[in-house]
């Protein structure tokens, strides 16, 4: 069992969502389907089966929470040095051949959202660039060919996460 590392904000919510569907959502999906189970026959209940499907999707939910923060290490990017590239690292990347600047930040999984600049520390370029200086080419495999690129600039930066709620934080 490998551990997966994220930030605490990203455990806090995780957890938080852990416990709201164990000790609220159980309960409130349990009352739903004994009321369904009063209306009648079950084979043509439609609320029966949409209060069951539903949990199925919540228990398939609790289960994959309850895996993910029990494999977490929370680690608190700040406290890292950032002259090699780790978890937390905001990297600039130059295409050598196309001279196209690039710009990732290294985040666990449950953090990574590629569009905004966020990797996770699994993916391919993640690893690739992992235990690099700024200074440094690394080449990268892409269904495309060969890519080669030079490491511009290895720093900190405070990460921002906006989760689906819309809650913004920021460590």
């Amino acid at each position: 069992m490998h551990k997966e590392p994220m930030l605490r904000m990203t455990f806090d919510r995780l957890a938080k969502e852990l416990e709201q569907l164990k000790n609220v959502e159980r309960g409130i999906i349990a009352k739903i389907i004994d009321e369904a189970r009063e209306l009648g026959d079950l084979k043509e209940n439609a609320e029966y089966h949409a209060a069951k499907d539903r949990q199925g999707l919540m228990e398939a939910r609790i289960i994959e929470l309850g895996s993910i923060v029990s494999r977490a290490q929370v680690v608190d990017p700040a406290t890292l040095q950032h002259k090699r590239i780790s978890f937390g690292t905001t990297v600039t990347l130059t295409d050598m051949q196309s001279d196209e600047e690039l710009t990732y930040t290294i985040v666990g999984s449950q953090e990574s959202d590629p569009e905004k600049g966020l990797i996770s520390i699994h993916s391919p370029i993640a690893r690739m660039l992992l235990g690099k200086e700024e200074g440094e080419t690394v080449s990268a495999q892409l269904p495309t060919g060969t890519k080669e690129y030079e490491i511009e600039a290895v720093r900190y930066e405070e990460i921002v996460i906006t989760f689906k709620s819309d809650e913004r934080d920021q460590i």
